[in-house]
């Protein structure tokens, strides 16, 4: 990473002081955090797995599929050439690459059959490494992946799923499920009206002579060309949970009709569609009127993945800055030698530290289900790395391109696509006072969850007056009034996330990480980067960005 590009003389000029060309990269094996996560936080297995998944990741290949699967973003195809309705998505065929590299290899089944030996901390690692080759891809990898749960909450329909959604294939045909060798599946609960208010939802299920019809519209339906949607229906007992899948059981396209695709700020390799259920044949799923908790089964899921995935793209970001600033030269010398550049990258360096740390820590909690402590900590700890990843994500891109300069804002590289897709995981699943809200619902209804919070900040009491200081701060606060908290609950739960985050990086990581984290986060905290102490130890921090290479 260190060798300059070879010069070269054009018609008016050497091109010269440039980063070397692309290259294969493992990211795995570059990856230090990750891999002492791993270590620690799962069976040696998950390891040996992931391995090759780096390599690909990596790869000058997988990396421009990414590209290419943004530069030719899905298009929609309501009709065919006679008029019929198709009601499909087209999708640049390096869409459908990335989602064999993801799904021909299991990362999205491997939580489930693996479940309670390290499938969980598996699943999470791989959507980290996934989404550093194109995060869009990752988000029907996620909800495939997160449906099982809810299903459960229906067993003759789980059985007639399972074995196509743990199948280690992808098929992105537009067939009835059983004519398929694998599926994927998807969501549809937001409608205009409500937004994050889903009891406002107005989609009505109606008893047919075949079942169960809904008729309504859902503002946001991610990756449309799903073989099934989960999603939210009125009904006489309340908001019910239906399963409604892309063919009816006799082989016909189901009544789903897409209006048209969201033109969005990122995610642009995804497709978002608004829809129509036109007496859409539907199965329940989970009892009636208890929509909302079994949906709720699968959203637990997939907000793991939505405080994994900025993590993720901090990673590549900072990946990309730490090329270029040992290769440029600016004023002398290069640019990873100048102190308020080391400054800076060091910083972004402790942020995804703290992320990776923080989100193998919950996949660990997710994997151990007969333990109380691991699953109070399950219960909270995902909204509080959902919320607080998100918010670090769009200024740890944007400063990222800070440090390329210019070429950091065009298209030829990464970041302006990081950029636009840093708000998305925020967004998606709950934003910032959604989540916020339901972090003081928990630490209010669930007991189990404040004592396994507070058991996991205890274990690092001690190591760190600031860090000690900031404990005592929020034993104080979680001690106010319940209606006291709610104007105070984006900085508890940011503040919750940031202990969390220090507490494990002082359990596991070196001093030089630790202590200068809690120092730049707990307490003369900027809410810029690069705003380090004077003496912090720069030299050991930047020595775990890329070590060895």
């Amino acid at each position: 990473m260190h060798d300059h590009a070879p010069r070269q003389r054009l018609a008016t000029h050497e091109v010269l002081n440039q980063p070397p060309a692309d290259s294969d990269l493992d990211l795995f094996t570059l990856d230090l955090p990750l891999q002492e996560a791993l270590a620690r936080e799962a069976p040696e297995w998950v390891a040996r797995r992931l391995a090759p998944l780096g390599e690909q990741v990596g790869s000058r290949r997988v990396q421009a599929l990414g590209e290419q699967a943004n530069r030719h973003p899905p298009t929609l195809r309501l009709f065919d050439r006679h008029g019929r309705r198709l009601d499909e998505v087209s999708y640049h065929p390096a869409y459908h690459e990335l989602m064999h590299l993801a799904c021909d290899q299991g990362w999205h089944a491997v939580a489930w059959q693996e479940e309670a030996r390290g499938g969980h901390q598996a699943h999470v690692a791989a959507l980290y490494l996934l989404t550093q080759a194109e995060p869009g891809v990752c988000c029907p990898v996620t909800m495939t992946h997160a449906a099982m749960p809810a299903l459960r909450h229906a067993p003759e329909v789980l059985a007639q799923w399972a074995p196509r959604l743990l199948a280690w294939d992808y098929d992105p045909r537009a067939l009835p499920a059983s004519d398929k060798p694998a599926v994927t599946m998807g969501m549809a609960m937001t409608e205009k009206q409500g937004g994050s208010d889903v009891r406002a939802n107005t989609t009505r299920a109606e008893a047919s002579e075949d079942g169960v019809r809904l008729l309504g519209h859902k503002w946001f339906c991610s990756a449309p060309m799903s073989d099934a949607f989960l999603t939210l229906a009125q009904t006489d007992d309340g908001l019910g949970c239906f399963l409604v899948p892309r063919f009816t059981p006799d082989g016909q396209r189901n009544a789903i009709e897409l209006q048209r695709l969201k033109e969005k700020c990122g995610n642009r390799a995804n497709a978002s569609a608004e829809i129509e259920f036109r007496h859409a044949w539907a199965q329940p799923i989970g009892e009636p009127g208890r929509g909302i908790a079994t949906i709720l089964e699968m959203v637990q899921q997939t907000r793991l993945d939505a405080a994994t995935a900025p993590v993720g793209m901090m990673r590549q970001a900072l990946l990309l800055a730490w090329q270029h600033v040992q290769a440029r030269h600016a004023f002398g010398q290069p640019l990873a030698e100048q102190p308020l550049m080391r400054a800076v990258i060091a910083d972004l360096a402790l942020e995804v530290e703290a992320g990776v740390a923080l989100a193998l820590r919950i996949a660990r909690a997710f994997d151990t289900p007969h333990s109380e402590h691991e699953q109070g900590l399950a219960r909270i700890a995902p909204a509080l790395a959902k919320y607080w990843h998100n918010k670090r994500g769009p200024g740890f891109m944007a400063e990222a391109m800070e440090c390329l300069g210019g070429i950091g804002y065009v298209e030829e590289t990464p970041l302006a696509r990081l950029y636009r897709e840093a708000p998305v995981n925020s967004i998606w699943e709950g934003s910032g006072n959604v989540i916020c809200l339901d972090v003081l619902r928990v630490l209010g209804r669930h007991p189990e969850a404040v004592d396994a919070l507070r058991n996991e900040l205890d274990a690092a009491r001690g190591q760190n007056a600031l860090f000690d200081r900031a404990l005592g701060e929020l034993e104080r606060t979680l001690g106010m009034p319940s209606e006291a908290l709610v104007p105070r609950a984006r900085w508890l739960t940011q503040r919750l996330a940031q202990c969390l985050q220090a507490a494990l990086l002082l359990r596991h990581t070196p001093a030089a990480v630790a202590a200068t984290f809690c120092r730049a986060r707990l307490g003369e905290a900027s809410p810029a980067y690069g705003v380090l102490p004077a003496d912090a130890p720069l030299a050991e921090i930047l020595a775990r960005v890329t070590p060895g290479a």
